[in-house]
């Protein structure tokens, strides 16, 4: 493209050149001038089709709101403004010059001169002619009828005369005598026919020619004067007088004649040389013009390619697309400016590579320590400076019962919950320093006490402050502590009191045995009554110390698939005739089981019912629900009456040996309860219910169900 619009303005330049030539140049003008008009006519339109294509290229480009459109438009109309603003000015001027350069050309006070200048010299040569026919008349009445003449008597006369040239001649132009004064001329310049029949038809005539010879187009005057006389002449005879113009006369007319003449053809051209100079500039102007826009369009693309592609690539940086631009092959400093961009967005993209190294590892280093927090299940929470919640790991939001999305922007005095932790916390780093462990207890969701470990530390001021507070639940381990106290406290029981109640039982027996016959009626009955007392005691000991025997030795289970439905039934059948019959209100759509030991289960099942029934003894309206519903991979069994509840202190040690709201017994049926379903890997919860009474619920784990049975053994 860039070669064919060289090629084509050479061209162009070329044609304009001939053009201007050939209106300065007639001949030229003649020959060539249509021609030079119409190929410049042709360029002129080819041009104009080449910036309309490229135009309706640009205008595409604009509506289809391609990138850098609007810059080459700006761009192009800069740059056609730069050459076409000049160009119409000296358009203006140009045609505003020839035109007035033309009409000043033909003044009528140079027609005049010239009219004038043309008749003097016409003037001046008639008189010539005159003078000249008047000396051929006198050497003619010398020679009378020019039958006898001889060459001296006509050099005599022609010199006499002040003539060039002499001679007499026939009627028919031949020569019968001659005289010259030029001795390089032996003949005399002869004259046309026409002018010997005028001459030998009329006195004489004169005529002004070009000489002859070596005469240098010298103006020469010609007399011719027939000849008469007495005698009889078969033939008439004519006498011819020539004599050179002088030169300064003949040069004088000659170029007032050729100015005459030239200024009379400009004259009859002036119309069409205001066309033909308004015709060449205009062209000129439109090759000029379009030429320009065209030159504009190459220099707007060439100079916004490399803008294009630096506005381009910022912009793919922007984006995060550090891939190298295409690059101007220049040594210019627009060139220079693409290579060091490419330079640049190349090092920008191995930084950004680098950066993506590091981002890696860091996010891989911290979903690591998101993945431990998360899967620890110990609690922890991380504060700024100003104790307001940064982070919270997946084990705080489970103990706390809580996803803390309402508190990310309070700070932590403003919490509307927790707040026997918050209050823990600020006491902690206000109290105790940067470092410090503390025992708390607090209500858990379901309103039972819940102790936690907190452990507070503050962080490095160079990693921006704050607080980080770690705490676990350890309401199981210290409920498994007094377990495994209760426990031993059992086994010591069963081992040590065990043991004398027997002696003690058969010793009152045999008291009784002995001192009967020997005592009154009122000692036999004071003897009975004592030792049945003492029997009575030892037998109640005995079954306290059994139930701590079992609670101490309770075996672990044999656990095997177990149709949990279908071991409610049966224990359901016993319940038959109570007074409180439950009724199961939910049950899965399916067959359900777990993975239990069915005896341990049935005697969980029956201690929790019958606990339910010893709380609705005083309700009118008595009612024991159960509720079978799948949590998760877990089975949610849950016991429901509508007693009075349990009261808060004995709410938080419902599961602890000895704590029973019974006026008799020793407060082992839940412990043992709690026992036997934590050996079996579930959970066991007691909560008051908000409509009244309170709900056992425990969760065990599903389980396929066994290859050769629909339901497991109950």
């Amino acid at each position: 493209m860039r070669i064919a619009l060289a090629i084509f303005a050479m061209l162009s330049a070329i044609l304009l050149l001939l053009l201007a030539q050939a209106t300065s140049n007639s001949a030229l003008f003649a020959q060539s001038y249509p021609w030079l008009l119409g190929v410049n006519g042709l360029a002129a339109f080819a041009l104009l089709v080449l910036v309309i294509v490229q135009l309706r290229g640009l205008w595409r480009d604009l509506r289809a709101g391609v990138f850098g459109s609007r810059l080459k438009a700006r761009l192009l109309l800069m740059l056609s403004l730069m050459a076409v603003l000049p160009g119409a000015l000296v358009y203006a001027v140009s045609m505003q010059f020839a035109v007035k350069s033309i009409d000043s050309w033909f003044d009528v006070r140079v027609d005049a001169a010239l009219e004038g200048g043309l008749s003097l010299g016409r003037s001046v040569l008639d008189t010539l002619q005159d003078d000249v026919l008047d000396k051929a008349r006198g050497v003619a009445s010398a020679l009378g009828d020019g039958t006898y003449v001889s060459v001296s008597q006509l050099n005599n006369l022609r010199e006499q005369a002040g003539a060039q040239t002499a001679a007499v001649l026939t009627s028919g132009g031949q020569v019968l005598a001659s005289s010259s004064g030029d001795l390089g001329s032996l003949l005399p310049s002869m004259p046309a026919p026409s002018q010997l029949r005028s001459a030998r038809n009329s006195r004489g005539i004169s005529s002004v020619g070009e000489g002859e010879g070596d005469s240098n187009g010298e103006l020469m005057l010609r007399a011719l004067v027939p000849l008469t006389g007495k005698g009889f002449i078969v033939e008439p005879r004519i006498l011819q007088i020539t004599q050179l113009v002088p030169v300064s006369i003949a040069r004088s007319a000659a170029n007032v004649e050729a100015a005459h003449r030239d200024y009379q053809e400009l004259q009859l051209g002036r119309e069409g040389l205001k066309r033909i100079y308004t015709l060449t500039l205009t062209l000129t102007l439109l090759l000029a013009f379009f030429a320009a826009i065209a030159l504009a369009f190459f220099l707007a693309e060439r100079i916004a390619r490399p803008l294009l592609i630096l506005a381009e690539g910022t912009q793919a940086v922007a984006a995060g697309d550090f891939t190298p631009r295409a690059t101007v092959a220049a040594s210019d400093e627009l060139g220079v400016l693409t290579h060091s961009f490419n330079t640049m967005t190349h090092q920008l993209g191995d930084a950004r590579a680098e950066a993506e190294r590091h981002r890696t590892e860091l996010e891989t280093a911290q979903a690591y320590l998101e993945s431990v927090l998360a899967n620890l299940s110990a609690g922890v929470l991380a504060f700024d400076s100003r104790y307001r919640l940064r982070a919270a790991n997946k084990g705080a939001l489970t103990i706390l019962g809580d996803d803390l999305s309402d508190v990310e922007e309070l700070r932590l005095p403003d919490w509307p919950r927790h707040d026997a932790l918050a209050g823990a916390i600020l006491d902690g780093f206000s109290k105790r320093g940067s470092e410090w462990q503390e025992q708390i207890e607090i209500a858990n969701p379901d309103g039972g006490p819940q102790a936690l470990l907190v452990r507070g530390r503050a962080l490095p001021a160079t990693g921006g402050g704050g607080y980080v507070v770690v705490f676990d639940d350890i309401t199981q381990l210290i409920a498994a502590q007094r377990s495994a106290a209760w426990g031993e406290v059992a086994r010591r029981l069963a081992h040590e009191i065990k043991n004398p109640l027997t002696p003690i039982q058969l010793s009152a027996e045999r008291l009784q045995m002995k001192l009967t016959d020997k005592l009154d009626q009122p000692g036999r009955d004071l003897l009975q009554r004592a030792t049945q007392t003492i029997v009575n005691q030892v037998e109640a000991m005995k079954n306290m110390v059994n139930d701590f025997r079992d609670y101490a030795r309770t075996p672990p289970p044999n656990l095997a698939p177990v149709d949990l439905i279908a071991l409610l039934e049966e224990i359901l059948h016993l319940y038959a005739n109570s007074r409180v019959r439950p009724t199961i209100t939910a049950v899965p759509p399916a067959p359900t089981f777990v993975s239990a030991d069915a005896n341990q289960l049935r005697q969980v099942l029956h201690n929790l019912l019958v606990n339910a029934q010893d709380a609705l003894v005083d309700v009118a309206t008595p009612k024991i629900d159960i509720a079978l519903t799948v949590d998760g991979q877990r089975l949610r069994l849950t016991i429901a009456d509508n007693g009075s509840g349990f009261q808060s202190e004995i709410l938080a040690r419902a599961f602890e040996p000895y704590v029973t709201t019974k006026a008799k017994g020793t407060g082992l049926g839940l412990a043992i309860v709690k026992k036997i379903i934590d050996d079996h890997g579930g959970k066991i919860r007691i909560t008051n219910r908000t409509e009244g009474g309170s709900a056992v619920c425990i969760w065990l784990t599903l389980t396929a169900p066994p290859q050769d049975t629909e339901k497991g053994e109950a």
